[in-house]
């Protein structure tokens, strides 16, 4: 079940509880408390501390059993699924934390040697070979 602990920094720590492979995995996001998804976790807490004293009505103090087995619904719920993926992108995160290359990580894909930038010279590269042998073809063909 998600739980929400706010922080004086303005930070809200989110946590998750996800089913993968068997296992339940505890997901712990910290997130700005002005952020969307704080305000929209705020407002499902909300929701459900309201809906739970209300979903017990009593009838001159005896429980209504469908009182009891909607609480009992909400509380025995089944947990999200987590696929493949998205354990693995958490595993990487949580991999990354904990040896500490983030910032190094971010410097080198910035840098020359990053992915991105040697896709884009390569493309760069590649179109201007293409308007040189444009050129050469269309020069030829004009004697």
């Amino acid at each position: 079940k998600p739980q929400e602990k706010p922080k004086d920094s303005g930070k809200v720590t989110i946590t998750k509880t996800f089913d993968f492979a068997g296992e339940e995995i505890k997901v712990t996001k910290e997130v700005d408390s002005n952020s969307k998804e704080a305000k929209s976790f705020l407002k499902q807490q909300e929701k459900l501390q309201s809906a739970a004293p209300g979903s017990l009505p009593t009838v001159s103090g005896v429980k209504r059993p469908s009182g009891m087995s909607s609480l009992l619904g909400k509380i025995g719920a089944k947990k999200q699924k987590m696929s493949t993926l998205e354990k693995s992108k958490l595993d990487w995160e949580n991999f990354k934390e904990e040896e500490g290359i983030v910032e190094e990580l971010a410097i080198h894909n910035r840098g020359k040697d990053g992915y991105i930038e040697r896709k884009a010279f390569l493309e760069r590269v590649d179109h201007r070979q293409f308007e040189i042998e444009r050129d050469l073809r269309l020069s030829r063909m004009k004697p």
